[in-house]
């Protein structure tokens, strides 16, 4: 059983670091979806990096006056999200980021699960390079989601 296991996890391994043409890359991640959860564990990490103590993601009276429930999460959460949505849902770890865009929608709050929806936008073989159109959503019930931010991810593959 464990030997499967290991074979099964060299072979992954493999396939992410040989080397991938961009079109490869197009064809294996034409459509991406990845859920998240902004944990406590998620807050306190990227509030400890950024060193931002805005009231509006820290205290909930200040919140609740300015119309929230409760502390809005920072919103460059996402931006992580996406860093990971980069260097490890892509098949391979030869990529770069060229440039990002991110339009927030709604607020996301602790503990929400987000999910991430990926599509090509535009792919050029000759440039080498990859643009994702994104969309965080969260689902709200009833089969029903709200869109929370949306935005564009280009990638390079490199030589």
């Amino acid at each position: 059983m464990w030997k499967a296991i290991s074979l099964v996890n060299a072979t992954l391994k493999l396939k992410m670091f040989s080397p991938m043409t961009i079109t490869e890359l197009a064809e294996q991640t034409a459509h991406i979806a990845h859920s998240y959860q902004v944990t406590p564990d998620v807050y306190y990490s990227f509030q400890r990096c950024s060193n931002d103590y805005n009231p509006l993601h820290t205290d909930t009276a200040y919140a609740k006056r300015k119309g929230f429930d409760s502390p809005v999460m920072y919103g460059n959460i996402l931006n992580a999200f996406l860093s990971h949505f980069v260097g490890m849902l892509l098949p391979t770890r030869e990529v770069m980021i060229l440039s990002q865009t991110i339009l927030f929608q709604n607020p996301i709050f602790l503990n929400d699960e987000i999910m991430l929806e990926t599509s090509i936008d535009k792919f050029s073989p000759t440039v080498n390079f990859i643009d994702y159109k994104y969309k965080f959503k969260k689902n709200v019930g009833d089969g029903k989601s709200i869109l929370i931010a949306n935005g564009h991810i280009q990638i390079k593959l490199l030589g």
